[in-house]
């Protein structure tokens, strides 16, 4: 079959999401694709937007909604939905980032199952309202690992929003166990 080009990408795909298999060891066996990683196609600027969108106005219907003033991304897969939310809902956005710099206000937080699991943000995070995004969230554990960290420097974690809930690793009762709401676009 012959097609015209890249699959075009709808907000129905914004909804779907899949496994496939790793082939590194020493990490997850599985990784979930999405619209956005841009692994299987283009990814349409006008999709980043969409999806900003529709997380922001599914965080602000959430049962358990606060409002921040924060939002927090995860390197790399949590920095497009990060990007995407923070323009969305009109708040300044910070990264978590795998560089351990010389500078102030350095917390490190760990995420279990990566070959390279020490992660780093850098700031003052007293007294600010944050929101954690990730693209997925399988265990829960990086997210609250970071809440646990920011907490102890004077944070106050709203929630965490993603992408794709990949409800085979617990990780929305995990998170519900530390008072931590999950927000998801949608879940496997």
């Amino acid at each position: 079959m012959v097609t015209s080009g890249p699959r075009e990408t709808s907000a129905v795909d914004l909804y779907h999401a899949r496994h496939v298999p790793r082939l590194a060891k020493g990490v997850r066996p599985v990784r979930v694709m999405h619209a956005l990683d841009g692994i299987e196609q283009e990814v349409p600027p006008g999709l980043v937007g969409e999806v900003g969108r529709a997380l922001w106005e599914l965080w602000r219907s959430h049962a358990d909604f606060r409002p921040h003033d924060l939002v927090l991304g995860l390197d790399a897969g949590g920095i497009l939905p990060t990007v995407a939310l923070a323009l969305a809902s009109g708040t300044p956005y910070r990264l978590s980032w795998r560089l351990d710099l010389d500078l102030p206000d350095k917390h490190v937080f760990l995420e279990p199952h990566s070959a390279l699991p020490e992660l780093f943000v850098y700031g003052c995070f007293h007294n600010r309202r944050v929101l954690i995004v990730d693209d997925e969230v399988t265990t829960g554990r990086t997210a609250a690992n970071l809440a646990e960290v920011l907490t102890t420097a004077g944070a106050d974690i709203v929630g965490v929003a993603c992408l794709v809930e990949d409800t085979a690793g617990g990780g929305r009762p995990y998170l519900a166990e530390r008072a931590l709401p999950l927000c998801a676009l949608t879940a496997l």
